[in-house]
């Protein structure tokens, strides 16, 4: 019996070293392709980054090339397998186009990152701006953004995904999906319907065209980026506004976030680590969606 058990132990120890094995080499992403909208921004440029830096062959998407050109140019040795690519995400042909050019490029999409989005001043209210006088032009601005803009480019790269058989989207929606913030109506509203939407289109892409295709989404907590930095911080002392005290007082990290500390979801949902993960929205905001303030 003893002999039995040791010859037992001795195969689940080498069955464990080759899925410790196999588990390391999901992670590398050589032969990988993925295009990201909104690549330029900060978020999407460390996100592009740390994926070239992994092994892939990036396409930034974005309205403007030279913001794309200026983020590859600060990644260094990764940036090689970094291309840009014009694309407004708010026009159907426009995307339409730079998905034939991404997928002509590379000859397959293996992963979509939507992350274009974002806030205007002029749809956030204020003492001097009632939520009763916000322009409807500024309100329909952010809201298509953010969730026509997540849904062009899904249907536009989604279609060469179900021809091939395979493919990842992952969509970026926001902790205001989960608790509206104050200020910003049409923003909480559009992020609210990205992880609504990442629901839909998880199970019409497994249901109607692969199992093998598979839609997420981060939602990111509080992070400084240039779309919020002097909400959270006074541009001229540096020092916390009203506003970023109360979030940090809501956050057990205690802290803003880093574009560093999405890498490990986004790989983790990108690669085959999550095979088994469709239709998942994962909060990456330090406890802050957990937290009830008392």
């Amino acid at each position: 019996m003893a002999e039995t058990a040791g010859v037992g132990a001795g195969h689940e120890a080498a069955k464990q070293s080759l899925d410790l094995a196999g588990l390391t080499k999901m992670y590398d992403f050589t032969g990988k392709s993925v295009a990201i909208t909104g690549g330029a921004g900060v978020l999407g440029a460390e996100i592009a980054g740390a994926l070239a830096g992994c092994g892939a062959e990036v396409a930034i998407l974005d309205v403007n090339p030279d913001a794309g050109k200026a983020a590859v140019d600060g990644m260094g040795e990764p940036g090689k397998r970094v291309s840009v690519f014009q694309c407004d995400v708010l026009n159907h042909d426009s995307v339409a186009k730079a998905a034939e050019e991404v997928t002509a490029r590379f000859g397959k999409l293996d992963c979509l990152v939507n992350g274009a989005g974002g806030n205007r001043p002029q749809a956030t209210t204020s003492p001097d701006l009632k939520f009763f006088d916000l322009p409807t032009d500024a309100l329909r601005w952010v809201f298509e953004l953010n969730i026509l803009g997540t849904i062009l480019p899904s249907q536009a790269f989604g279609k060469a995904m179900a021809a091939q058989g395979y493919g990842t989207i992952l969509n970026i929606s926001s902790m205001n999906a989960f608790r509206p913030l104050t200020r910003i109506p049409a923003y909480s509203a559009a992020k609210a319907a990205v992880s609504n939407f990442t629901q839909w289109l998880a199970v019409h892409m497994a249901q109607e065209h692969s199992p093998r295709i598979r839609v997420n989404a981060i939602a990111p907590g509080f992070f400084l980026t240039n779309q919020n930095r002097f909400l959270l911080t006074d541009k001229e002392t540096g020092e916390l506004t009203a506003r970023g005290k109360a979030i940090l007082a809501h956050t057990p990290m205690a802290r803003f976030g880093e574009p560093q500390d999405l890498f490990g979801a986004v790989l983790w949902l990108l690669s085959p680590a999550s095979e088994f993960v469709t239709g998942a929205v994962v909060p990456i905001d330090g406890g802050f969606s957990a937290y009830s303030g008392v």
